[in-house]
């Protein structure tokens, strides 16, 4: 493995001739191999044997991996052992800026804040770039539309969607009983407990808007609390629902009757500023509003207005629709130039986590294993049962098993 600002570091490995590891080529007179490491590292995979003929392997697949976080390199280095490939490590994004750093590599693995559009996908199938590798569910952030009939693009759908749901119920126990305050207030010598009255969650209601994988789990332990669930799915899963007895409901009857609320749903055109004036206008007064699915999916002005009225009890979030520039970075000894990010902050009842809630060690174990599962199977050139495409939602060839294109 090599770190992309150090430049590319020769890997010391075997190398191999004929099938035959390299302590077995001494005992192969007819067949001393001229495959440099050098070959190998370049792909040479014709070069060849000095009893003149060519053996062709497989050359090692390169992997452009951005935005990279020492926990990724970690998790992605321990499960690459079983794979064996070259992964470049880079700390920056991918963007127009960086784009040609994945010059000469097969695919590029990127993460939630990686920006490929239109301009962007001629960027990298100029530079050979045949596959995008997302290691997160969402795919906001690509052109699907633009990238179709060009690179393939493959994501992990479902890493583990306890992670999630238990972020977001963590969020709601902090925010309703002020732990993250009781425990700066008693370091302090100060054992008071003035100010940090909650309510029971039993009895309570909560909207779940989108029933998927994450949305489910979260009933599951909302209902341990005794909470009454309504729940919100343009398809609903009725069967689903008559096993967990929970009810499925327009959204407006959500906002009017759910002490909480909690979002689940992927960002698409439809769902873009799904929490606006209009459907905070429509909500029981105090409620309790989550986010730990898409920052786009709140109208961020709309819900700092909201809490000014008191219309919005409190806010817990883990994701902000202007999240790239700050999220998974330092800025505590730098002021914060967004305007509306700095006044969230200033809000005693919101509390914001650094798209966070995906980060348990069984959720990278299974974000690298599925990544570099999906990179096998587009090089060995089978079904690509995670690929996804801007025809998902219309017939398409991979509903008969088949690649997107």
């Amino acid at each position: 493995m090599t770190d992309g600002r150090k430049g590319n570091k020769k890997n010391e490995k075997a190398v191999t001739c004929c099938g035959k590891p390299k302590e077995d080529l001494q005992k192969m007179p007819s067949c001393q191999s001229s495959v440099t490491a050098e070959d190998d590292r370049l792909g040479n995979e014709d070069a060849p044997c000095n009893d003149g003929i060519n053996r062709s392997r497989p050359r090692l697949k390169k992997i452009a991996f951005f935005d990279n976080k020492p926990y990724d390199r970690r998790s992605f280095d321990d499960v690459n052992k079983k794979y064996g490939y070259d992964i470049v490590y880079f700390h920056d994004k991918l963007n127009k800026h960086t784009v040609n750093l994945a010059n000469g590599f097969d695919a590029v693995c990127i993460f939630v804040n990686d920006i490929v559009d239109k301009d962007m996908v001629e960027a990298l199938l100029k530079n050979g770039v045949r596959l995008i590798v997302l290691r997160c569910a969402g795919y906001n952030n690509v052109a699907l539309e633009s990238v179709y009939g060009k690179i393939h693009v493959a994501r992990v759908p479902a890493y583990s969607p306890y992670a999630v749901a238990e972020h977001t119920v963590a969020l709601l126990l902090t925010l309703n009983r002020k732990t993250h305050k009781a425990y700066n207030r008693v370091r302090d010598g100060n054992f008071s407990i003035d100010g940090f009255l909650g309510v029971d969650l039993f009895g309570k209601t909560a909207g779940i808007i989108g029933t998927g994988q994450i949305g489910k789990r979260l009933i599951s332990i909302l209902k341990g609390f005794g909470m009454k669930i309504l729940a919100y799915e343009p398809k609903p899963d009725e069967e689903y629902a008559k096993k967990e007895n929970i009810k499925y409901v327009p959204r407006e009857e959500i906002y009017k009757n759910a002490d909480v609320i909690s979002l689940h749903c992927p960002l698409v055109p439809e769902t873009y500023h799904l929490i606006n004036d209009e459907a905070i206008g429509l909500m029981k007064k105090g409620v309790v509003m989550l986010n730990t699915g898409r920052g786009g999916l709140i109208d961020t002005k709309a819900l700092i207005a909201g809490l000014k009225k008191g219309l919005i009890g409190a806010a817990g979030l883990d994701v902000y629709e202007e999240e790239s520039e700050y999220f998974f970075e330092d800025f505590s000894s730098t002021i914060i130039k967004d305007d509306v990010l700095a006044r969230l902050l200033t809000f005693p009842n919101v509390l914001i986590t650094s798209h966070q809630a995906f980060f348990t060690k069984e959720a990278l174990y299974n974000i690298a294993t599925t990544t570099l599962d999906n990179v096998k199977e587009f090089f060995d050139g089978g079904y690509l049962k995670n690929e996804i495409c801007y025809r998902c939602n219309k017939p398409c060839r991979k509903k008969q098993g088949e690649r997107c294109f």
